[in-house]
């Protein structure tokens, strides 16, 4: 892993440094405390030295107990040990340190003022970057646990979520991502695109790097013939549908691994965050207690409150400043995506960290984790706009602190980083043309037709989080309310899911579905004789590059409004809808097609050949799914040795599933398992 070796003398240096800055920064903090608020003071500034070093102390001896009984007891706990534990810790301090005059209701105001303070401070002498957090769980980390099979490296694979290879290609030439460049650089790692199938989205990528199988799933989300049914794919409940149908308890974690924040588990031992597992494991004591490290530090609930605070903040100034610069393409970002960004770009993004860090700890072979940061900003923004890049720079100062927390973990970790899909851009389809695609399958079918095209991704995030932290008692009822919540929220947008129109469309990205509710599927034969405008109308709209479909023979078609292409043969009539797509566009569009799951009719929106705009079915300018645009192309990036003699191709998630278990394999992993390879 790209990090220095340094276990005995130079971390201990480097840890008197940190503990000596940390306690000048609490000695300002308290001063400024004691100018600033009545009834807390001191003879000399010598007694605010004192009482911080003391307050440090007591933590160190307090702290572990009131994690311990905090991540036992529930998320209200956490939050009580967040709020007092401090107050206490400086309470006690003040009692033992003469010439300090205080009571225990302004020792908690003190607390609460110092720590404003000291995050300023913080914040300031490390120019707003992550370091506070690391240091805190750094000083955890070097408390590691020993391990049988130290010999064996440990991988840990961090996924970047959404990020196209051509804009962390550029971030590396313009210097934006400074780890990753310097890691390439040094020769130590590579860099290579790969190639997602279709559909390019997160469901179908993991579930094919985790599982080892892209089938059965077409798209976000889809109308599911055997249950007759709208499944969600970041909805628990479906989410643990997907998995126990291609699970062969196999998957690429099976072996001393761990799911963070992930939609499938990779049939981890253990999930932390992940949504196949929520409804199954309420509450989880390890990601309590993880977190409550973090959050019962002298700064850290103060961090995370302020951060998210300030997220919120950042997105309604930057929604804004698109809207007087005139941005184009653009959409409407309300207080509602406001305040998911600041769930997932900063509390989850947090307890991501606080989660990795343990499991480094521990010495688990073998780390996952979603940072979703900028795939949920350029959902909004747009893939190259100033907002997306300092999300994805942020990313790359998160990659430097794990490599720094790994350096202290009980065995040796490998890094390899990847995105499941990348992005395209452009004006949303409804916006473009003023009707939605489920607008133009009603007119062309005449037709009742129920739309499913709203985006409810941050949503199903942010119910992973509250999912998670449920637990028994009063605590686990207020997460679980919030979780009913949330998850009543994503029913409302997707109506599709119990309702009874004999038409379902649905939105994924560019790529849209129409399904005629049943248990069986109509072929393109079958599709004009009951709606004869239907495929014409569709192949023929502006909007739409083209549709694809199966005939009453099996053969797979992909038809645009001057031409036709039989996918099986390779026979083509006209204009190739297909061409400008790509040499793989044909495959993996047959591919698709072939799986029993994919919608009576795959609709692919338009590309622009000078801008590379797609019009989304969802109301996204960053958006994936389909064809056209970077969103089949995405990012793997790991140790040189390890990225030695991969396929000069890769195309599917499931290909990519080999790559990652051969690297797993190379690093000593599995070899007490009987490998599915």
């Amino acid at each position: 892993m790209p990090t220095s070796d340094t276990r005995t003398r130079g971390v201990r240096v480097t840890d008197l440094a940190r503990l000596a800055a940390a306690w000048a920064a609490s000695t300002v903090a308290l001063i400024v405390t004691g100018a600033l608020l009545p009834g807390f003071s001191a003879s000399s500034w010598w007694d605010y030295a004192a009482v911080a070093a003391v307050a440090g102390i007591v933590g160190l001896v307090l702290r572990p107990a009131l994690v311990e009984i905090s991540a036992r007891v529930g998320w209200l706990a956490v939050l009580l040990a967040a709020v007092v534990a401090q107050a206490l810790i400086m309470y006690v301090a003040i009692r033992l340190v003469p010439g300090i005059e205080s009571t225990a209701g302004t020792a908690l105001v003190a607390t609460w003022i110092s720590a404003v303070v000291a995050t300023l401070i913080s914040w300031a002498t490390t120019a707003g970057t992550d370091d506070g957090l690391i240091t805190s769980l750094a000083g955890r980390a070097r408390r590691q646990d020993t391990v049988t099979d130290p010999e064996v490296d440990g991988v840990l694979f961090v996924q970047l979520d959404g990020v196209p290879f051509p804009v962390l290609q550029w971030a590396v030439q313009s210097g934006a991502v400074p780890h990753i460049r310097r890691w390439l650089s040094s020769g130590d790692y590579t860099c290579r695109e790969w190639t997602p199938q279709l559909p390019c989205t997160t469901p179908a990528s993991q579930l094919g790097i985790l599982h080892g199988t892209v089938d059965g799933i077409p798209a976000f989300r889809w109308y599911d013939r055997e249950l007759q049914r709208v499944l969600v794919a970041n909805r628990p409940a479906d989410a643990r549908v997907i998995e126990e149908r291609h699970s062969t308890g196999q998957g690429l974690l099976y072996d001393d691994g761990v799911s963070i924040s992930n939609l499938f588990t990779g049939d981890a031992p253990r999930s932390l965050l992940t949504m196949s597992r929520v409804e199954v494991r309420r509450g989880s004591t390890q990601t309590r207690r993880a977190f409550a490290w973090f959050f019962t530090s002298p700064n850290g609930f103060m961090r995370s409150f302020t951060r998210t605070v300030g997220e919120v903040l950042k997105e309604r100034w930057q929604a804004r400043r698109q809207v007087r610069r005139d941005f184009d393409p653009r959409v409407h970002r309300d207080w509602t995506f406001a305040l998911l960004r600041a769930v997932t770009n900063s509390l989850l993004h947090d307890l991501n960290t606080a989660l990795v860090a343990e499991e480094l700890r521990r010495g688990t072979k073998c780390i996952y984790v979603d940072y979703v940061d900028y795939d949920e900003i350029a959902h909004h923004a747009g893939v190259f706009r100033p907002e997306s890049l300092a999300a994805l720079d942020g990313l790359d100062r998160t990659l430097g602190s794990l490599a720094r927390l790994a350096g202290s973990a009980p065995r040796r970790y490998r890094l390899v980083v990847l995105s499941d899909h990348g992005q395209s851009q452009g004006t949303p389809f409804a916006d473009r043309y003023g009707r939605t695609l489920g607008d133009l399958c009603a007119e062309l079918m005449q037709e009742h037709v129920e739309t499913v095209d709203a985006s409810v991704e941050g949503l199903g995030r942010a119910d992973s989080i509250a999912g998670d932290i449920a637990a028994g008692g009063m605590t686990g009822k207020l997460a679980a309310r919030a979780n009913e919540g949330l998850t009543k929220a994503q029913r409302t947008t997707d109506p599709g899911a119990a309702a009874g129109e004999p038409v379902v469309v649905l939105g994924s990205g560019n790529l849209g579905l129409v399904y005629v509710r049943g248990d069986r599927r109509w072929t393109l034969g079958g599709l004009a004789r009951e709606w004869p405008a239907l495929v014409s109308g569709l192949a023929g709209h502006p909007g739409v590059a083209f549709v694809a479909g199966i005939d009453d023979d099996g053969r797979t078609w992909a038809i645009g409004s001057g031409g036709r292409l039989d996918l099986t043969s390779g026979a083509g009539e006209g204009t190739d809808p297909l061409a400008g797509f790509g040499s793989h566009a044909a495959r993996v569009l047959r591919r698709a097609l072939m799986d029993p799951a994919a919608p009576d009719l795959y609709v692919n929106s338009m590309v622009d050949p000078v801008t590379n705009d797609v019009a989304a079915f969802e109301g996204l300018v960053g958006s994936h799914g389909g064809l056209g645009g970077w969103q089949d192309r995405a990012v793997l990036l790991g140790p040189a040795d390890l990225m030695a003699g991969l396929p000069e191709r890769i195309e599917g998630a499931d290909e990519l599933h080999r790559v990652l278990v051969s690297m797993l394999e190379a690093c000593g992993q599995r070899a007490t398992t009987a490998s599915p390879h």
